[in-house]
């Protein structure tokens, strides 16, 4: 048996957990998991900055300009259908009215993403069986063209301060996208992470009215951009788009909240609401797969 009394094992493991603290707060990782078993692997895979600014391509004036008309064209549109649905079933019985109205928005939604989303950015992603053999899930250009410098998707999922407590949540979890400044954004759909994202999305509900959309946990997002988080990594390739974070402005339409596919842990954190866009390095054609940087490093 060892001869280390129960106060200096206590000291030890206090000494070792400070060093795990000092090493996690040095990372300027992405996915935690990933980097993991991936860095040594394709010095290809790093993306490098020399100031945590530039680690914006684009301003964020432009990411809220993308967003406000992206978002502004599909409340109007889900305006029209929800009027249309109702119309429709104005004539059916009480009792199947209300599910019939449903099944007629829903499925109209879907039908017509598309077209809302062409007309506004000239594009659109969907998720498909990624290009990568073994990578799974991919996203992909199918419809438009991308040009360099557009805010291509959005990185969903909850939003927690450097401090908040994701251990749970990250176990075998290789969705936790981890910013410049150590917020932490979980981009998992399924799981305890589904679970704390929709809890959270209710509990900041005005009365009837999200602050949030949580569709994105779903097969069919209400926001088409909102797929960010299956972005395959680039390996044999430059990658084609990167990940830019982006602080929702005050000045923001309340209305238009409900598109956003990211919700705070806590409700009581004062700071403006995080979300994590990706951006398009180059032209993206027609068909083309998008791929990220996993790995970005700040020379700061």
């Amino acid at each position: 048996m060892s001869n280390t009394s129960p106060i200096e094992l206590n000291i030890m493991i206090r000494a070792a957990f400070k060093r795990m603290q000092l090493t996690w707060r040095n990372y300027r990782h992405r996915f935690v998991p990933w980097i993991a078993l991936n860095l040594h692997r394709n010095e290809r895979s790093l993306r490098h900055v020399t100031k945590c600014v530039q680690d914006k391509p684009i301003h964020d004036e432009g990411v809220s300009e993308v967003l406000l008309k992206v978002f502004g064209a599909l409340l109007a549109r889900d305006g029209a259908l929800e009027k249309r649905s109702l119309k429709a079933t104005s004539l059916r019985s009480v009792q199947t009215r209300k599910t019939d109205a449903q099944e007629i928005y829903e499925g109209r939604q879907m039908a017509e993403n598309d077209d809302v989303i062409f007309q506004s950015v000239g594009f659109c992603i969907k998720r498909m069986p990624s290009s990568v053999p073994l990578a799974g899930v991919g996203v992909f250009v199918t419809k438009g063209f991308v040009p360099k410098g557009t805010v291509v998707a959005m990185y969903p999922g909850t939003v927690y301060e450097a401090y908040e407590p994701i251990f749970f949540q990250s176990v075998r979890n290789p969705f936790v996208f981890r910013c410049i400044d150590g917020i932490l954004v979980d981009g998992n759909d399924k799981g305890i992470s589904k679970l704390v994202y929709k809890s959270c999305s209710k509990r900041d509900m005005l009365g009837p009215y999200r602050l949030s959309d949580f569709s994105w946990l779903t097969a069919h997002p209400k926001n088409p951009l909102a797929i960010g988080q299956y972005v395959n990594n680039c390996n044999d390739s430059p990658a084609n788009v990167c990940y830019q974070e982006y602080d929702v402005p005050k000045a923001f339409p309340l209305e238009l909240y409900q598109y956003l596919p990211n919700v705070k842990y806590s409700h009581e954190i004062q700071r403006p609401l995080r979300c994590v866009i990706l951006v398009s390095l180059r032209d993206i054609s027609l068909g083309e797969e998008l791929f990220s940087n996993y790995y970005t490093i700040v020379d700061s």
